[in-house]
């Protein structure tokens, strides 16, 4: 496994945990709103090899209760369940970020206890997935499926949206509140522009149109809240 980024520590990348954050290359989205856009479309080259994360973790026992593996999208590596695998011989507790495209590979993780919290993206309304994740279709039963697996409750899971103004509206977040509801834990995150993003000129929402999107949500999401607001 190549290894294309780590954050040594984080205390807010895995609820409840202290965490380093790993960064696998390669997504089947091209969000024009990404953060690693060069790590996702593949530009970016590996910063480490496993061995050498190994034994990062190695000298991080006692101090880091989990790891984060995150992209990119990391469900598109073949070798995903034997990296998790070899992380959790080690101890570690594995939080997995995905966009939900390869429900097959995330039920299989589930299965064999190798993933114990998921974080998956809804990026948008249905209507306008495609547009969001920066593609010319989406295959919105592979998203569904994701759902629903994770709503069966099998591993701890969030779902959250990034929130552009350039990108959402409110009928988005009756759609989005309509299409998981019932879930007990869903985040709205407002953008934060970098370098990185690779289509300028998106904003984050004001702080009352923030809110006013959380009460939406809140008639089928009571529990939905916003991370990430000064």
């Amino acid at each position: 496994m190549k290894i294309h980024g780590l954050q040594k520590m984080t205390l807010l990348d895995y609820p409840g945990k202290v965490a380093c954050t790993v960064f696998l290359g390669g997504c089947d989205f091209r969000c024009p709103f990404c953060h690693n856009f060069e790590l996702a479309c593949g530009i970016a080259p590996p910063v480490m090899e496993e061995d050498e994360l190994f034994a990062f973790l190695e000298k991080r026992r006692g101090l880091l209760d989990g790891v984060a593996v995150t992209g990119g999208e990391p469900c598109l590596r073949s070798d995903l369940p034997r990296f998790l695998e070899r992380i959790r011989r080690m101890g570690y507790s594995v939080k997995l970020d995905t966009n939900g495209t390869s429900p097959d590979v995330v039920d299989a993780l589930i299965t064999d206890g190798l993933v114990s919290y998921v974080a998956m993206d809804i990026k948008n309304s249905p209507e306008k997935y495609a547009m969001t994740a920066g593609v010319p279709a989406v295959d919105l039963d592979a998203i569904n499926r994701s759902i629903a697996l994770l709503m069966r409750g099998r591993v701890d899971y969030e779902f959250r949206t990034t929130v552009i103004d350039e990108l959402h509206e409110a009928a988005d977040f009756h759609a989005i509140g309509r299409w998981i509801a019932g879930a007990p834990r869903y985040f709205l995150q407002p953008f934060t522009d970098r370098d990185t993003v690779p289509t300028r000129g998106y904003h984050a929402p004001s702080r009352e149109r923030m809110q006013a999107y959380l009460a939406i949500v809140s008639g089928t999401l009571p529990a939905a809240e916003i991370r990430g607001m000064d």
